[in-house]
């Protein structure tokens, strides 16, 4: 399977200051990718080399086998593109704005762009300079969903919009998934990429420290467990697999188990007779703060 984006070893400095150090990760077709870390991890300086607009110290990055540096205005034509915060052109209307944005990518205002604007609730008679920063967000958005590409770059494309635009551009992905088409989502809000990815890069101090599906994540995270039997819980606080163990009373108590243990734990207090059991999987927002949390820099590590 040939990838979308194939990026390999790329390094980025500015001055003495290295904002990437040799990362690497590929998109494949059809799939949506997303990019997580906070500001400053070097996100949004990876997604600008992709695009053509920095370039890179070292490594490659290639989309559809293309470079990015030498070959960006052909790669611009088979993709789609929404920054975080977008800057319009002052005195023409947003529906101007729209189909300008069509034009210049070869697009036409159909049937589709009409839909869209319903959906986002745009306003395209009110000049770019009365826009908040959620409706900036809203015309590129319109308009690269109108886009009929083979890559769409999102890059924090939600800021400035309400839970039910979010809802709304979640369900426009997810449509494009269905499509076939390759996406790449760089975003804060790790429900979104929760929901919508099939694998998920993790960025910290411009590295990439974790990469594949969040099942395969998990597997190295814990499940939070709340339990109450009817024997005492002593010898489960002793196991190997169990950590932050908060017993409220000798038969009830909560604490995190590797999630590759569940079931050996799970016997175990099968036989103390269970009242009451709560497992919760590790979420995506779980795996983040193990990876950003200083004090736990030395468990992310070894895994435990």
């Amino acid at each position: 399977m040939t990838e979308v984006v194939a990026i390999d070893h790329l390094t980025k400095r500015f001055g003495k200051f290295q904002a990437l150090k040799n990362i690497t990760f590929t998109i494949h077709p059809g799939e949506v990718f997303g990019f997580i870390g906070p500001n400053g991890a070097g996100k949004s300086t990876t997604i600008r080399i992709l695009l053509g607009n920095l370039k890179a110290t070292s490594g490659q990055a290639t989309i559809f086998g293309q470079s990015v540096w030498t070959d960006a205005v052909a790669i611009h034509k088979r993709i789609a593109y929404v920054p975080g915060d977008v800057d319009l052109w002052p005195n023409l209307t947003g529906g101007e704005i729209v189909d300008l944005l069509l034009k210049l990518s070869g697009q036409k205002h159909t049937a589709r762009t009409d839909e869209l604007i319903k959906k986002f609730d745009l306003d395209v008679a009110k000049k770019a300079r009365t826009y908040s920063k959620g409706n900036r967000q809203k015309v590129a958005l319109v308009a690269a969903f109108s886009t009929d590409a083979e890559l769409y770059i999102f890059d924090e494309p939600t800021s400035g919009l309400d839970p039910l635009m979010e809802e709304v551009f979640q369900q426009e992905v997810l449509a494009l998934k269905a499509a076939g088409k390759s996406i790449l989502l760089s975003s804060h809000i790790l429900s979104e990429v929760e929901r919508m990815c099939d694998r998920i890069g993790i960025i910290r101090q411009g590295e990439i420290i974790e990469v594949g599906s969040l099942a395969s994540m998990r597997k190295l995270s814990r499940s939070t467990i709340h339990v109450q039997t009817k024997q005492p819980l002593t010898a489960i606080a002793g196991l190997p697999a169990v950590h932050q163990f908060k017993a409220e009373s000798d038969t009830k108590a909560e604490f995190a188990v590797d999630s590759e243990a569940v079931g050996s734990v799970m016997e175990q207090l099968s036989s103390l007779e269970i009242v009451q059991l709560q497992s919760t999987p590790p979420t995506l927002e779980d795996l983040f703060l193990r990876y950003y949390n200083k004090e736990g820099e030395a468990d992310a590590t070894q895994h435990v």
